[in-house]
Order: C-alpha cells, then sequence, then structure tokens
C-alpha cells in the first residue's frame, strides 16, 4: 500500500459526533445516509470490536479495531483501492489511454436529489453510447472501444456537480479481432474525438432519455422544477440549447500514469479528513481548491448541520455501482477482448501477471503496510509471536491489555 500520512486533526467522523444529531433533527433523513453517517462514526472505534494483539514473548499487548468498510467513509477503502488497482494493471495494453470527463449542467442538480439511481444511471450510458458512437465511426476509428468509467458527484465545495471520469484506450478491435490504432492526427492536442461535436452529441442522448421518463411519469419532480408539463418543455428545450461539457485531457504518458490516475479517483469520497482545517463554534472550515482560479487553494466555513447536508448528498444509493466498464472492458466481453488484443499488439501472454487469492494479496498489503509480518512484534522484534484475540462490539479493555503480562 501507498505510504501512510500523517494523521488528520479533525475527521468526518468528529464532526458527526458532536454535531450528527443535530443535523438528524432538521428534517427526514433517508434510511441509507442514517446508515452511512452511523458507519462513518463508529469506524475504528470499540462500537465496531476489534482484535487484540498480544506478544507472547514481551507481553505488550494493542487494540486495533475494526473498519465500518463504508464506501463513503474517508478513512476506509484503502485495501479494495490497491486491489482494484493490482486487477486494472493487469488489464493495460501497450497503448496509450485518454482521459475524457462528462458533465450534466447544474439546472439536473435538484433532479439528481431526487432521483439519483436513474439520473446518475443515465449519465453513465449517455457518456458511454457517446464514446461508441464516435468510435464505431469510421471518420475517428471504426472499431468497438473500451472504457473504464467512475461517477463523482461533488464539487470542492461540496455542492452537487455529477461527472464520469472515463479512462479510454486509444485503439479499439475490428470485427476479425485485430487492434485499429486512431486515425493519423487524431491524438493531436489530446484529442481522440472531436470534443465539441461530442457534446452535442452527449447532450442530444441524455435529453432524448430524460424526456422520456418525464413523459412516463418516471421521475420525482423536484419542489424546483415546474409543475405543468407545457413548462417542462420550455425548460427542456432551454436544456438543449444550453452548453454542455465534455472535456478531454490530454493522453496519458504509458501504463503507469494509467495506475496513478485510477488510484487517486477510483475511491475517492466527497472530502477527506486531511481537508478539515477546524472544527469550533459550530463551524466546520476545510481546505478546497478555486478552479475559476486557477485552482487556488481556498478555505470555506460552513455550519457544521450544513457541511452534513452537503456530504448527504453524495451518499450514492444502495448497491449503486459508481465504477462501470463498458464495451470491450466490460465483464462480459473482456476476457475474450483482451486476448484478442493482447494476440494482435503482440503482447507475451507469459507477461501477464497471474491474479493470486485475495486472502494472500491482502495479507501481502498488510505486510507491506507495517514493514514486517502481521505475526511479527514491532516492538520486541520477535517472529510469529504475536498471538490476536477477537474482542466482540464494545468490549471492555480485556485482561491481557490490562496487566500487560506475557500469556505464553
Amino acid at each position: 500500500m501507498r505510504n501512510a500520512k500523517k494523521r488528520p486533526t479533525f475527521e468526518v467522523a468528529d464532526i458527526i459526533k458532536k454535531y450528527g444529531d443535530q443535523y438528524r433533527s432538521t428534517g427526514k433523513v433517508p434510511t441509507h445516509h442514517l446508515r452511512t453517517l452511523s458507519a462513518i462514526e463508529r469506524c475504528r472505534t470499540a462500537a465496531l470490536g476489534g482484535h487484540l494483539n498480544v506478544c507472547t514473548d514481551c507481553g505488550v499487548s494493542k487494540i486495533s479495531y475494526n473498519s465500518c468498510r463504508n464506501r463513503h467513509c474517508p478513512k476506509c477503502g484503502g485495501f479494495e483501492r490497491e486491489l482494484w488497482i493490482e486487477d486494472r494493471k493487469r488489464e493495460l495494453l501497450p497503448v496509450r489511454y485518454l482521459h475524457f470527463v462528462f458533465t450534466i449542467p447544474a439546472e439536473f442538480n435538484d433532479f439528481c436529489r431526487y432521483n439519483p439511481s436513474f439520473c446518475y444511471s443515465l449519465l453513465f450510458r449517455s457518456a458511454w453510447k457517446t464514446l461508441d458512437t464516435f468510435a464505431k465511426d469510421k471518420k475517428w476509428l471504426g472499431a468497438n472501444a473500451g472504457a473504464s468509467m467512475v461517477l463523482h458527484t461533488w464539487g470542492q465545495n461540496l455542492m452537487l456537480h455529477p461527472h464520469v471520469h472515463a479512462i479510454v484506450p486509444s485503439g479499439g478491435l475490428d470485427g476479425e479481432g485485430n487492434w485499429v490504432y486512431p486515425k493519423k492526427g487524431s491524438l493531436r492536442s489530446g484529442f481522440l474525438f472531436d470534443v465539441k461535436a461530442m457534446s452535442k452529441v452527449f447532450r442530444a442522448i441524455f435529453i432524448k432519455a430524460f424526456r422520456k421518463a418525464l413523459s412516463d411519469d418516471l421521475l420525482v419532480l423536484p419542489p424546483s422544477a415546474p409543475s405543468e408539463k407545457k413548462e417542462l418543455r420550455r425548460w427542456l428545450q432551454s436544456r438543449h440549447r444550453q452548453d454542455w461539457v465534455v472535456y478531454a485531457k490530454a493522453p496519458f504518458g504509458g501504463p503507469d500514469s494509467v495506475v496513478e490516475y485510477l488510484g487517486r479517483y477510483t475511491h475517492k469520497t466527497a472530502i477527506s479528513n486531511h481537508r478539515l482545517l477546524d472544527l469550533s463554534g459550530g463551524k466546520v472550515t476545510f481546505r478546497y481548491k478555486d478552479y475559476r482560479q486557477k485552482g487556488t487553494q481556498k478555505s470555506m466555513a460552513l455550519a457544521a448541520t450544513e457541511f452534513l447536508r452537503r456530504f448527504c448528498m453524495h451518499i450514492l444509493p444502495p448497491r449503486f455501482r459508481r465504477i462501470r466498464h463498458y464495451g470491450i472492458l466490460s465483464n462480459f466481453h473482456k476476457t475474450r477482448s483482451l486476448t484478442a488484443a493482447r494476440s494482435s499488439l503482440g503482447v507475451d501472454p507469459a507477461s501477464i501477471p497471474v491474479k493470486k487469492p485475495r486472502a494472500e494479496r491482502v495479507r501481502r498489503l498488510i505486510e507491506n503496510f507495517l514493514g514486517h509480518g502481521i505475526t511479527d512484534c514491532p516492538d520486541c522484534g520477535a517472529v510469529d509471536s504475536v498471538r490476536r484475540i477477537l474482542l466482540p462490539p464494545n468490549a471492555r479493555a480485556p485482561p491481557a491489555q490490562r496487566t500487560g503480562v506475557p500469556t505464553k
């Protein structure tokens, strides 16, 4: 795993412990939001139980409490991120990778709040259909492409800002399983496709599906939305005249830079504990980047209940998948497609790492993080001397910790 950062002074869990009840009393909070807040508040505390590591040689004992493993918790996700990156490393091809960002206008934010599953799934589908349309066009590529997409719903100020990051190999497979490279010059200035044309196609695909869902009464209308159907049609026409944003970043330098990007973006939460600066006077102060001023670092102070409200806007619906793969990288096609692509690109099959059992991979990550074996004592250096005692939730300090005597 990556080197651990210095422990932050403040945590989101501290905010929930101090102001959670006040926020819950402000109005109706969805059940899955309450579960998430409770999980983050209890993460790595006695409330979730844990285990006691006791060295049978020197008698030193240390408690490690369990993590909540909630995907919205700023303290969790490290192991899942590293395991996910290892899996992606095995799928990388020796080609350049492109980075696209698809964003829907802020006018849809209230619809996203009241219909998160529909709106976010439509964002995924529209982004992929746009990429797939351009990839199959012989003017640009004329092949079946693939993409790995990650949903982010937040901006630096914690307001709603739904967008998907798409990582796309620069090429694709034709009908015979041969790798097709982009047309000469199409990667100039970092563009695989014309982003202005992509923006128009993305807008048309999204609005068409959105309009049909409205006509079929499949959406919950937020209070800010027009109540009359005629007004809704006018509102949609305004969205169609609006400029939508599809942003293409410069191509990655190589597979290593792709992995670094994935490590930063795939398992992020709305805000990290390291961005919290102060928690006093009923306010939360945190650091953010103002991208309107070239990413200048600034600080913002919010009432604690407003901070929790913004944080909860980014809690996804239960079982919603925020990392998805499409085309030749989809789970259905991946094995066959990657085999064909590697064969066409001349990749030696022996160079592809073999996937090891999860338990073995987790153990290796833990030992790399600790710098020693998980059964070795970090105090006296004794090998295979640590005995683990499981602790139930809300357990008091066990006798071994109070006495500090060897348990051999």
